[in-house]
């Protein structure tokens, strides 16, 4: 690992050294019987950046912290109750059921959630990624599922109080071809459920609950 990290911060060396650049300007004096006179500025190169502190830092960036083990400790399948709200005035909500497998992947870096069931009467798959970036201090999460053609991407921060993640992102509307915003709450209710609620943008901007899924991990 440590030979990969001195490769890649001899690569990066390479492109942040800089060699001393020569800039000729030609400067013409309008006086009788004189040469053209030729100015020559040298540019000072930039510093080097320091080979240890660039692999301490990918070190870091690469070490699995405390929110990869707590990702970790989710691993396994888990029984899903999905409702779907279709606007904000919706009573009647449809209801689904689903499974997911959860896993650690690269290193137990990633999460990664793969989803099965049935909605609407047609076989549903979806598949999330869950990050945790060690440099920004914040998670991501990716979602794709074979009932679209788009992808999904939202970031968020936990907050220990209330054991949840709130992420926020952008998706573009298929109906009206327009990117809007919406928002995803995951809940730690305890070890072995956890709580997805997930809020969309009706057409006058107001936001509106639009499905909520109860995770229950099977024993």
């Amino acid at each position: 690992m440590k030979t990969t990290y001195l490769y890649l911060g001899a690569l990066m060396l390479c492109f942040a050294s800089c060699k001393k650049e020569v800039k000729i300007e030609e400067k013409t004096v309008i006086e009788a019987d004189t040469v053209p006179e030729v100015t020559t500025t040298t540019e000072t190169p930039e510093a080097p950046m320091d080979s240890v502190a660039m692999q301490k830092a990918w070190e870091e960036y690469a070490t699995p912290t405390e929110p990869h083990k707590r990702m970790a400790s989710e691993a396994g399948t888990w029984n899903e109750e999905l409702t779907f709200w279709m606007g904000p005035d919706d009573k009647n909500p449809q209801k689904y059921t689903a499974t997911a497998d959860v896993k650690m992947i690269l290193g137990g870096r990633y999460q990664e959630q793969k989803h099965k069931g049935k909605v609407m009467g047609m076989d549903f798959e979806g598949v999330s990624t869950m990050a945790f970036n060690n440099a920004s201090q914040e998670y991501t999460s990716t979602w794709i599922d074979n009932m679209a053609t788009g992808m999904m991407i939202a970031t968020g921060k936990f907050d220990p109080s209330s054991k949840s993640t709130t992420f926020s992102g952008e998706m573009v509307d298929p109906m009206t071809k327009k990117s809007k915003k919406y928002r995803q709450v995951v809940t730690i209710i305890d070890n072995d459920t956890q709580k997805m609620e997930s809020f969309d943008t009706s057409p006058d901007g107001k936001e509106f609950k639009s499905m909520e899924i109860l995770m229950k991990r099977k024993k």
